[in-house]
């Protein structure tokens, strides 16, 4: 049974100042708990219930693992209807980012992304085209939140997010700055080249203007219905498809 300090803990870290503090994550959901295990990520504590028990990988033994009761993971758990088992992972600190990164690959660079399911699908998606690294703005939504999480359903695990001020980022670039804009070259007669950032928007508008003068390739989604505007997920998908489909 869990103490009233570790279910404190635990459900405190569906906030963002919370996960800072502590420097975990939750991960919920035998698939997504599964996936960190055989990642590069520290999983510090596995919760399950035993219904989940059978279900789930051996543990290695370095990492505590601890059966509780459905109602314990009812309290711990942010979703509506929990998945049998939680996993308390640590928040990795990556190095800042060089020039030598940015050559002879492709990153999506997110430029205040606020919606936790836009951006958990937005690495679920790089990861289906082989993307390894998203950038994002300070002021996007944490890569962390429990609704990004599971969102990205597993792919977190072998995606870098790293947070920077994309406005110098783009302004210092020593690669291509490619941006998802209404008025550029149609992407499929965009040339990509062997390396480059592109830049996507915010939600509700687009591009920031203190990042739009320094896209040297504005890139646009041809329309041919009446839609006012695309899901950003759904403009990710389109670019890093054109992208990693480029001179095939």
């Amino acid at each position: 049974m869990l103490s009233k300090l570790q279910i404190r803990t635990i459900a405190s870290l569906q906030h963002k100042k919370f996960r800072r503090e502590h420097g975990l994550f939750v991960v919920e959901g035998i698939k997504s708990v599964t996936e960190f295990l055989h990642s590069d990520y520290i999983v510090q504590h596995v919760f399950y219930t035993s219904q989940a028990a059978t279900k789930l990988i051996k543990i290695p033994q370095n990492i505590k693992s601890e059966a509780i009761n459905d109602a314990d993971l009812q309290r711990i758990s942010s979703l509506k209807t929990p998945q049998g088992v939680l996993a308390l992972v640590r928040i990795p600190a990556y190095p800042a980012l060089t020039r030598e990164m940015l050559r002879h690959t492709f990153h999506l660079v997110l430029d205040d992304i606020q919606d936790p399911g836009n951006l958990g699908t937005i690495i679920r998606t790089a990861e289906w085209f082989g993307f390894k690294r998203i950038i994002c703005s300070t002021g996007s939504v944490d890569a962390y939140n429990p609704k990004v999480v599971q969102a990205s359903m597993g792919s977190l695990a072998r995606m870098q997010l790293i947070y920077t001020d994309i406005k110098a980022l783009v302004e210092q670039a020593s690669v291509p700055v490619f941006g998802a804009v209404l008025d550029g070259t149609s992407l499929y007669e965009t040339d990509f080249g062997p390396e480059g950032l592109i830049v996507l928007g915010n939600e509700g508008n687009g591009i920031g203007p203190s990042v739009l003068p320094y896209l040297r390739h504005r890139v646009t989604i041809p329309r041919i219905g009446k839609a006012e505007s695309l899901n950003v997920a759904i403009s990710a998908a389109l670019f890093c498809s054109a992208v990693a489909n480029q001179g095939k």
